[in-house]
Parts: structure tokens; sequence; C-alpha cells
């Protein structure tokens, strides 16, 4: 079985986020940059996978050259190869567009990646790329195994869980508890370094959005003590003040 596995490169969850250019640009000054972390749970069930039926994995990333340590990465953590395709990331169509260009050549069994990225959470790409390729996308997906040529999932739904099967190949979007994530290890470290990275120019430039401003949340309000009493107050504040009623 051939994986693609389709990993971003985004802030560590740590990090302080900051705008430059009148909030138009991202300032990645003293930024951690790491894998998705529903990424990483996408290619820790690859790699389970891998290593109960065999096959390969290659993983895949849209960006420019900064994003080669987290493709290395993913290979110290189990992939065999890696794809970057030398662009930046303009929107979820374009990316999805180059994922799609990229399996195609590939002939892969199945797409893995996570829900959704952390830094625009736009969660559409994997639906994107099933369209693009006219392949069955699911997403988020919980649970996954493999039996032959098909699919056994659980998804998470409003208020519940749904139980699926498919047949390959198939586009998914993943999600804890699929698999733990995977630390690499000494080993992988040092095969990594002579795994390759294939660096491919992009299919198109085609961009159907465009950035205008960044905004940070707006800063959290004092807090407000309620006499336990006091009942009728707090309704109010809820329906009244803070909307959510």
């Amino acid at each position: 079985m051939k994986i693609l596995v389709c990993i971003t490169h985004v802030p560590d969850t740590t990090s302080k986020i900051a705008f430059t250019d009148g909030n138009t640009k991202f300032d990645q000054t003293g930024v951690q940059y790491i894998i998705g972390p529903y990424d990483d749970y996408a290619l820790a069930r690859a790699v389970e996978l891998k290593e109960q039926s065999g096959g390969s994995i290659t993983v895949l990333n849209v960006g420019e050259a900064e994003t080669e340590p987290t493709l290395r990465k993913a290979l110290a953590i189990g992939a065999d190869d890696a794809i970057r395709v030398n662009a930046f990331p303009k929107d979820s169509f374009f990316v999805a567009n180059q994922i799609a260009n990229a399996a195609k050549e590939g002939g892969y069994d199945l797409i893995l990646m996570g829900r959704e990225s952390i830094d625009f959470n736009s969660g559409v790409v994997h639906s994107m790329v099933g369209e693009l390729l006219g392949m069955p996308s699911l997403s988020p997906v919980m649970t996954l195994d493999i039996e032959g040529s098909t699919a056994k999932m659980t998804r998470e739904i409003e208020g519940g869980k749904e139980y699926l099967e498919a047949d390959l190949p198939l586009v998914l979007g993943c999600q804890e508890p699929i698999a733990e994530w995977k630390i690499p290890n000494m080993r992988g470290i040092m095969t990594a370094r002579t795994k390759p990275l294939n660096v491919v120019e992009p299919a198109d430039d085609t961009v159907r959005t465009q950035l205008s401003t960044y905004e940070m949340p707006p800063a959290k309000g004092a807090v407000k003590m309620i006499d336990a009493d006091n009942v009728s107050e707090l309704v109010d504040l809820l329906k009244n003040e803070a909307k959510v009623l």
C-alpha cells in the first residue's frame, strides 16, 4: 500500500504571535515551527499501518526551503521519502491543487492529513483534494483500520460517532485518538539524512483568495464574581452581556 501523508509547517503552539506591515504579514522572528499536530496523528497512523501490512509512506509539504527540517523530522519518524512543492502555501485551494497534482503522479492508495492546520484552521483541504482527484473524502477520522482494499473508520459527528467503511483510494482528515504521536529516535534521525527529499515546482499559481489583514483576538475581560445565591443576575449577564444564552 502506498500512503501519502500531507503535513503542514506551522508555528509551535507556545509561540508568541505578532504581525508587521500594518497587520498584513506574519512576524516570524523567534518563532519555532513544527509538524501540524493533527498531521502528526495522520503520520503516526500511517507508520502503524506500514508496520502492520508493509508498503511505503511519502510525506508532502507545500512550502519554501525553510520547511525542509519539518519534512526531515517526518522522515525520521518513519516516512520513506518526501516531496516539497516549492511554493508558499497561498491559500487552501492552491495547496489542495498542488497535493492533487503530486498524488496523480504517485498513484497512492491512501492520502492522509490532519483535519485542519493550526495556523489558518480552514479544514477544507482534504475535501478539495478528494474532489480534484475524484476520490471519497472523509473528516474528521478518529480510528482507521485497513482490511484488504477496505478502510474501516470511526468519524466524529455532532452528538456522536459514525462507523463507516469505504474502498480505497481515499482522502482522510485525521484527529486524535487515531494514533499516539511518535517521537523520532536516534536511528531515525540518522537515516532521515539519507532519505530522498524531492523538490518539485508548483503545478500552477492559481489563487482564489487574498489576505487583507490579520487581527489578534480581543483581550480577555475582567472576571465578574456573582454571589452563588444571585442566580437571576448570573442569567441576565449570560444572556445580555456575554450573549451565550
